[in-house]
């Protein structure tokens, strides 16, 4: 595993009704400490990822909020009071988001708990509340005959007008409720209390395309940061009726009927109504067919299908940070998986990774990676780890009698060394779910992760996220794919230049996965030699910082403590780079908050476990106290110098 605002621009995605509430987003993957009993998971929160992404557990939450103005003939307003131009401000959580173009304010906050299976659920929520119908009227050029009257309306009369045999009339009354809920959050009330809210239902599919842009428009503002209101949709049937509505081929209509769809998936009790019946719709009428870009290497979409995309990817985003049930839902959609994989392929090749449909879609992909090896059916999972998992010989000579090259010698080769054909679980181009463990997925986080630019700290943290999902644990696949990522991509230069971001959430997930590969490589001497100096450079000088969090200085010692139980190098670079001084800091902390003395006990782990190096006894440490193995000994953390496992 790392979701975001309520349409009201209702991540964590794990990440996103152009209205957002707060949800998950991402989730995370799992790995433990040595002993330290750090095996767990992340409260939901964006998405989302979800669980981390949706999840799960105890530990850290993320919310995310945005508000992004909305264009289209359904949220433009009915009059200007000044023909001279001017900017829109929408509120964004305190904030103020001045403009009336496509772009986002991101507000993130990182709620405490402590890091156990490293994963979070940011569901996303809507961007804006669709905006006011007076602008948009105008700028479009619209006619303002038939709202001549709109000025002497009130909001009685406008619900009345939505029973009226009179499209025009029907209009004008959606029209005056999109405007006063835009601006006044009494009015929702009014509108509900008037029996507005079942009224608007009844015109979502009544024929008139222009009638249904209005009334889908007022819905979005009515049900804005208003759960009663997003209720009463759901009771009158609103859900069914907005996905048979998805069926006309009018842009604009599907901007809000998406936007709806997205404000309501902010909402836990509304997610599996939601993925039982929009799911599929979604899938097929908006996600592939937007996600393609039809023949073209290149994706092409217009303004409107750019907002619908972001709003279904949204929508999605927050599904995906739910629970098991609606994740394999997803996982099994038809080309649900293949379409996100496809959109992000492209993304990078244009250049236009900026995007929060890519936001989005990577979070539903970490968002999916969650739990991915003890959620995943068992006949795949059976062939994933294999006949005889546990066995490592290197053997590529003849075996007995078998040529070399010969089919059989192939197969008894396969059982002595697993690793040497990996390729033969899965498919060589892999299709649909199998994207979410195939090896070519880590060279698109990687690229992913390169292709971002620095102030994309979520998409960047969702890539990162997701790789420290489908690397963690005891599985062998895990072990398989922490390999293609050394070895093969070698992904540990992007990752140490992730490092030095100043975001605390990212901070986890790179740290989380540098966890995880640390656990399953090969050569910890040459992973050592790369990382233990900037590691040892994003540790608190003391246990009183309160950046980086506790749940970072418990993945940094995870990463050291990995490599100094086999390796002598890593022991001598922490020394030889000041990290005794530090460990030994965060170890006398005297803090005895659970986040604080988790971080002790990581750090004294590391340190019990490099007293065992006794070439290192007769050296003086730089910068470290002289009698640091007299401290050790005698430390009163641990009761025995018996050297502690590696995670």
């Amino acid at each position: 595993m790392s979701s975001y605002v309520d349409q009201d621009f209702a991540y964590n995605g794990p990440v996103l009704d152009r209205s957002v509430s707060q949800q998950r987003h991402t989730l995370y993957g799992d790995s433990s400490f040595g002993q330290l009993g750090t095996t767990g998971s992340i409260n939901r929160g964006l998405g989302g990822v979800g669980p981390g992404g949706g999840a799960i557990g105890a530990g850290a939450e993320a919310e995310l909020s945005y508000r992004n103005s909305f264009e289209g003939p359904a949220h433009r307003t009915l009059t200007r009071m000044s023909r001279t131009p001017r900017a829109s401000i929408y509120s964004v959580q305190g904030q103020q988001m001045s403009g009336t173009s496509q772009g986002v304010t991101v507000q993130q906050q990182t709620g405490g708990g402590s890091l156990l299976r490293s994963s979070s659920v940011k569901s996303v929520v809507s961007l804006a509340k669709g905006a006011d119908i007076m602008d948009g009227q105008m700028e479009a050029g619209g006619s303002m005959g038939k709202f001549t009257g709109i000025n002497q309306l009130d909001m009685r009369t406008a619900v009345a007008q939505l029973s009226s045999s009179d499209p025009e009339l029907q209009v004008q009354g959606a029209a005056f409720i999109q405007h006063e809920c835009y601006h006044k959050a009494e009015a929702k009330t009014q509108v509900a209390q008037l029996k507005g809210i079942p009224a608007l239902v009844q015109l979502f599919n009544c024929g008139n395309t222009e009638v249904q842009r209005y009334a889908t428009g007022a819905m979005r503002n009515v049900i804005y940061e208003n759960i009663e209101n997003k209720t009463l949709l759901l009771q009158a049937g609103g859900i069914s009726q907005l996905i048979e509505a998805l069926k006309e081929p009018d842009n604009d209509l599907r901007k809000n009927i998406t936007g709806i769809l997205w404000n309501l998936s902010s909402k836990d009790n509304l997610k599996e109504k939601l993925a039982q019946d929009a799911l599929p719709q979604l899938t097929e009428k908006i996600l592939v067919p937007l996600a393609s870009g039809g023949d073209s290497e290149a994706i092409q979409q217009s303004p409107s299908e750019a907002d619908i995309f972001c709003n279904t990817t949204g929508c999605l985003r927050n599904l995906s940070s739910m629970n098991e049930k609606i994740r394999q839902k997803m996982r099994d959609m038809h080309g649900l998986v293949n379409s996100l994989v496809g959109y992000i392929q492209k993304s990078i090749q244009d250049g236009t990774m900026e995007g929060q449909g890519v936001e989005n879609s990577v979070c539903i992909l970490r968002n999916l990676s969650y739990q991915l090896y003890s959620e995943m059916p068992p006949s795949v999972l059976a062939r994933l780890e294999g006949p005889s998992r546990g066995q490592d010989y290197t053997r590529s000579d003849g075996i007995g009698c078998f040529a070399p090259q010969s089919k059989k010698a192939k197969d008894v080769c396969f059982i002595l060394n697993p690793d040497l054909f990996t390729l033969s679980e899965v498919a060589k181009q892999p299709k649909g779910q199998e994207w979410l463990w195939h090896p070519q997925v880590v060279g698109l986080f990687k690229r992913v992760l390169q292709s971002c630019e620095s102030n994309m700290t979520t998409t960047r943290e969702a890539a990162a996220g997701a790789l420290n999902n489908i690397t963690a644990g005891d599985y062998r696949w895990a072990s398989v794919l922490s390999h293609v990522a050394l070895e093969q991509e070698h992904i540990l230069p992007v990752l140490l230049d992730q490092l030095r971001t100043s975001s605390d959430q990212e901070l986890r997930s790179v740290t989380g996965l540098l966890r995880n590969l640390s656990r399953h490589a090969r050569n910890k001497d040459n992973m050592a030699a790369k990382v233990v100096n900037p590691l040892i450079t994003r540790l608190p000088s003391d246990g009183h910082q309160k950046e980086p969090s506790s749940e970072v200085v418990v993945s940094i010692c995870s990463i050291l403590n990995n490599l100094v139980t086999v390796s002598l190098s890593a022991a001598r670079d922490i020394t030889n780079f000041d990290g005794l001084q530090k460990l030994m800091a965060i170890k006398d902390n005297h803090d005895s908050s659970p986040g604080k003395l988790k971080a002790a006990k990581a750090a004294a782990t590391v340190l019990t476990n490099m007293f065992q190096y006794k070439k290192l006894h007769s050296v003086e440490p730089q910068s470290s106290p002289s009698d640091w193995l007299k401290t050790c000994s005698a430390s009163r953390v641990w009761s025995c110098r018996t050297p502690i496992p590696h995670a």
